[in-house]
């Protein structure tokens, strides 16, 4: 496989032949689970019964808390999530029981028999009032660098306000769910939609009572994670599991698109309020944050999420004094959970919005407060990270000089003094994205390689491949470490018993990760072969050797031996030719206590021109364009991470524009269905995306160089909310629009013609 090749699964996907949970054949005497959850988002179960459900025709069972083996617990930060609700019930969409049946249409059924008495209790909805109340989900966090407060009294500017940005359905073409059955030594095997393989397996080891190795996980591939299957997908799996084990027989539990909405969490929504500080040449001296995290009725992945907005608070500035608070607030809403961005997004969107508020109180282009505070090597992060390899500067004037943006301020100016009714406005937002789980004991992963001896090669790693194009990236890994083609090499699906103690494939990482892990393990067959080479085939160790395209070089010649037969005479020689690879990422530590450390592996940064017209006769608006300079590093795969790099692009303008979230305050979720909540279809993605790849050698600790390019570019989406709100200032200089995302058209059209 050569460098740009493309997305090996893009036939698969195209002609239906790629495998995912549901395409699995189920064995004979499946059984089918479907949900019984909570009408209500707060309340105690005074009563429940389900006693003529049971007698119904096609019903197995149904089971309660009561009937979990193990601990009825699927927490996996904090253990504060029952599996099946007990006694209380936190959120409208909980699972209370599992009905299991001979068909789905028969659970169905079922569930209109059941009847419930919830005693109703307070619903909180709001991350203000759970703060208020003292509801928390966790400690709440601080980074602190320098004396804002002393800072403050030295500034000659200050301007403090609010900001709201709301959640975000991960909405993944293919729901959550499991396929299970039992295997020998009372043991079962699950198929399932996750990120997270080992996280799946542990959780279910904990709801039976087992061994983790009583667990096998196997994942053959997603449609689509978004963050949404890095820990949701673990009750999916434990209700599949579950109903196997005990049963004995294979069990199915894949919820409907509505069900998944209603019962799963989204990206979490966030109230913050924001003080900034600048001296009289606009630099930026000092900056305070706190951010009221929603995150829902359990804990889920929310304290983790609250970590990387503080991380990635300041963006891609530097300021030398920071102080920013995060509280994680417990509300009666579902578990809110992992999304591309994981909590980055929601942080870089107040500092924006405290920048573009200094720039329209003092009367001048947001872009010059933005370029004149850009961080440099050898800034320190408000976390104690040291700023290296930075390219924040190369990537913001690389778009001024490629796109222009000076005739193209031109423009917009000449278009909107000739328009009435249509206003274009433009933004730029730079990005800063730290690449490591800030979890340091995460960033390690394992790979299996064998070598068969007719030269075809297998390989197992911890990456799951969802869509980003990681099982491409692998097969590159493999293919240009041993120098044999593509076509020789299989990736099997991530599986728990071949990769076990998987980090799950999130966080941007999993190409750096598993890359370096299976890059391991070749290079442990391959040095192998190169000392047998040397000591039985020329029985000279000075020499070199390398293999490229198959061919055995020796001292830079072509030798007689090849991939193939080489493999052969190694295996009648009892060469070792399997391996099992590890990484670790070096390096990187943070200490919890002063809040100070080396997190991440290395940084990605990048800057996008965003530019819109806003019809101000209706409220609508289209993204006209896009136009990026992003920092890949050295991309072994430029047609992958260019797909990558624009589908955040448009995820990211769907978070800031059209994707709005609404429960009420009854905790009901209203936006639950495609017809109530959208996203970005053709229509609404930008006319044209221009992506530019800047020219760096990129760092040692991303995979060949190749930086990662998952997470980073959906946060390049937030310009589009600035832009749209430019232009609707420059229809209606006095217009209200205050700092709440998305900005929907009904918010474009209140804020048109309010004041």
């Amino acid at each position: 496989m050569k460098n740009n090749s493309g997305n090996i699964d893009a036939a698969g996907h195209v002609t239906g032949r790629s495998t995912y949970v549901d395409d699995i054949p189920v064995m004979e005497g499946v059984l089918f689970v479907k949900v019984f959850d909570s009408p209500n988002a707060h309340g105690k179960i005074k009563s429940i019964d389900f006693s003529a459900a049971e007698q119904m025709e096609g019903i197995v069972k149904i089971f309660s808390c009561k009937d979990v083996p193990g601990e009825n617990q699927i927490g996996g930060i904090i253990p504060d999530e029952p599996l099946l609700a007990d006694g209380e019930v936190h959120f409208q969409g909980q699972p209370i029981l599992l009905i299991v049946a001979e068909n789905e249409d028969a659970a169905e059924e079922a569930i209109k028999a059941i009847k419930i008495d919830i005693e109703p209790l307070p619903v909180i909805t709001d991350p203000r009032e759970a703060f208020k109340q003292g509801k928390l989900l966790s400690v709440s966090r601080k980074f602190v660098k320098g004396d804002t407060g002393n800072a403050f009294t030295k500034c000659k500017y200050i301007f403090e306000g609010r900001t709201e940005s709301g959640g975000q359905e991960q909405l993944y073409l293919e729901t959550q769910g499991a396929y299970a059955y039992p295997i020998e030594h009372n043991s079962v095997k699950i198929f399932s939609s996750t990120q997270g393989p080992t996280q799946v397996q542990r959780t279910v080891a904990r709801v039976l009572g087992l061994g983790m190795n009583k667990v096998e996980v196997d994942v053959p591939r997603l449609g689509g994670g978004f963050g949404g299957k890095e820990d949701q997908a673990s009750a999916w799996g434990a209700m599949a599991a579950m109903t196997a084990w005990i049963l004995k027989r294979p069990a199915k539990c894949i919820p409907h698109r509505m069900e998944d909405m209603r019962m799963t969490g989204k990206r979490n929504p966030y109230s913050s309020d924001y003080k900034i500080g600048l001296d009289e040449g606009y630099n930026i001296m000092a900056y305070e944050a706190t951010f009221y995290q929603n995150g829902g009725a359990a804990a889920d992945l929310s304290p983790a999420i609250l970590e990387r907005t503080l991380f990635h608070a300041t963006n891609s500035y530097h300021v030398p004094n920071v102080n920013v608070t995060a509280h994680s607030c417990k509300t009666n809403l579902p578990p809110n959970t992992a999304f591309r961005g994981f909590g980055g997004p929601q942080g870089m969107f107040v500092i924006e919005a405290a920048i573009d508020h200094a720039a329209r109180s003092l009367g001048i282009d947001t872009t010059l407060i933005q370029r004149k505070n850009m961080m440099d090597n050898g800034d320190e992060f408000p976390y104690g990270q040291i700023v290296t390899e930075c390219e924040a500067k190369h990537c913001w004037d690389e778009v001024v000089n490629a796109y222009d943006i000076e005739a193209i301020k031109k423009e917009v100016n000449t278009f909107n003094q000739q328009n009435t009714f249509h206003k274009k406005g433009l933004s730029m937002m730079p990005v800063c994205f730290g690449i490591s789980f800030t979890n340091t004991m995460m960033n390690q992963a394992r790979a299996l390689v064998h070598v068969y001896s007719d030269g075809s090669v297998g390989v197992s790693t911890g990456a799951v491949e969802m869509g980003q194009g990681v099982n491409s990236k692998m097969i590159q890994v493999a293919a240009k470490c041993f120098g044999i083609a593509a076509e020789r090499i299989k990736l099997e699906s991530t599986n728990t018993t071949r990769v076990a103690n998987t980090s799950p494939s999130a966080a941007s990482s999993t190409a750096d990760l598993n890359g370096k892990a299976l890059l391991d393990a070749c290079d442990q067959i391959k040095e192998r072969l190169f000392s047998f080479i040397k000591t039985e085939l020329t029985g000279n160790e000075e020499e070199r050797v390398e293999i490229k395209e198959e061919v055995v070089y020796i001292n830079d010649e072509a030798s007689v031996f090849n991939w193939k037969n080489l493999i052969q005479q190694a295996f009648i020689k009892r060469i070792n030719l399997s391996a099992k690879g590890h990484y670790a990422t070096p390096y990187i530590y943070y200490d919890k206590t002063t809040e100070k450390g080396h997190p991440f592996a290395y940084h990605v940064y990048g800057t996008a021109l965003t530019i819109v017209t806003v019809d101000c006769i209706r409220g609508t608006y289209e993204i006209d364009e896009v136009d990026v300079v992003h920092d890949f590093g050295t991309s072994i795969n430029r047609d992958v991470d260019l797909g990558q790099c624009e589908g955040g692009i448009v995820q990211g303008i769907g978070w800031m524009t059209m994707e709005e979230v609404v429960y009420n305050e009854n905790g009901k979720l209203l936006s639950n269905a495609l017809s109530t909540y959208k996203i970005p279809d053709i229509y609404a993605v930008p006319k044209k995306i221009n992506v530019h790849f800047l020219n760096t050698d990129g760092s040692d600790l991303a995979i060949f160089k190749s930086k990662a390019v998952g997470e980073p570019p959906l946060m390049y989406g937030i310009g589009a909310y600035f832009a749209i709100r430019n232009a609707v200032l420059a229809f209606n200089a006095k217009a209200s629009v205050p700092y709440e995302a998305p900005i929907t058209p009904e918010k474009v059209l209140m804020g048109l013609y309010g004041n």
